[in-house]
């Protein structure tokens, strides 16, 4: 279980659940296959195994794993728009007359609800870690309306989740610039060979730079220029690299091969003692790395209810 993105949340509030309790929140919404005209139902699934009576709540030392399971119904909108106008066309000639908005969009939902039985499913799977201790919640995903759905969902289910996006107190571009202008980040971050550089000017361009020496003097030019690091790839000691955003975003988080290695060590030959030890290590990477990383951006943004 090693997340390969990152968005943090903040929880504002004290949250007090016990583990009977979460499980039994969960258990009210499992994900089930839409029926035949839903385009979309989403629930818990057990994030560690296929086992229908699997806790849907994994708890490995204090910290929670959740699994959102979405399914989706596909319905090209090409698909539909085709259908839509050869039945308009078909009313129009057989009946000598316009077919006008209101109509046209009954047409429409009656061609969807009809071909919604053989639209094909896709499923998709989101999970999230739960630090109730230190106030934080990790999803694995780089997509903040992918997020949002896990967390709205869990908030659905338990009643009440106040948390809200980590922000820091400096914007990340200023810092992310000078990091790439002094080609030295800071104590314990190297930045790596990619950066994202933008025209801060609302219709300014975007230069993606890929696998090339951050402190040569031609991205120093740039950055002369006005242009300022909107993205930027990043190593933690010798434990994890990864790019951030300037939301905050990480994609592409590799955790180095001594801590999957060290996994395989302490997890022994069983499949769940592999599972949790990977888990383990990497939620004691992450309460490392982000509190850290949130540091030297500027330190963390707290809210009043903090």
């Amino acid at each position: 279980m090693w997340f390969k993105n990152l968005l943090t949340y903040r929880m504002t509030q004290d949250v007090s659940l016990t583990c009977e309790a979460l499980e039994a929140a969960l258990r009210s919404k499992p994900a089930r296959k839409p029926e035949s005209q839903v385009l979309q139902t989403v629930g818990f699934i057990s994030p560690s195994s296929k086992n229908p009576e699997a806790p849907l709540a994994h708890k490995v030392e204090g910290v929670y794993l959740l699994a959102l399971r979405t399914y989706d119904r596909l319905l090209p909108p090409s698909a539909v728009a085709d259908e839509l106008a050869e039945k308009v066309e078909e009313i129009e000639t057989s009946q000598a007359r316009k077919v006008y908005k209101k109509e046209k969009d009954q047409l429409k939902d009656e061609i969807i609800q009809s071909m919604l039985p053989r639209a094909f499913i896709r499923k998709k799977t989101t999970y999230a870690a739960l630090d109730l201790v230190n106030k934080l919640i990790f999803v694995n995903t780089s997509s903040a309306i992918a997020a949002e759905a896990l967390l709205s969902t869990l908030r659905e289910v338990v009643g009440s989740l106040p948390v809200r996006p980590v922000t820091v107190k400096i914007a990340p571009t200023a810092t992310f610039t000078d990091w790439v202008k002094n080609g030295q980040a800071a104590e314990n971050f190297y930045v790596l060979n990619n950066c994202t550089l933008k025209d801060p000017d609302e219709d300014g361009g975007e230069i993606n730079v890929k696998n090339q020496d951050l402190t040569s003097d031609e991205i120093k030019q740039l950055i002369a220029s006005g242009k300022v690091v909107t993205k930027i790839s990043l190593a933690y000691k010798d434990l994890v690299s990864f790019s951030l955003n300037d939301k905050l975003s990480v994609q592409g988080l590799r955790f180095e091969s001594l801590l999957q290695e060290k996994a395989v060590q302490d997890g022994g030959d069983e499949k769940d003692g592999q599972f949790d030890a990977s888990f383990l290590l990497m939620m004691a990477t992450l309460n490392e790395v982000v509190p850290q990383l949130l540091t030297v951006l500027g330190g963390e943004e707290i809210s009043l209810g903090l």
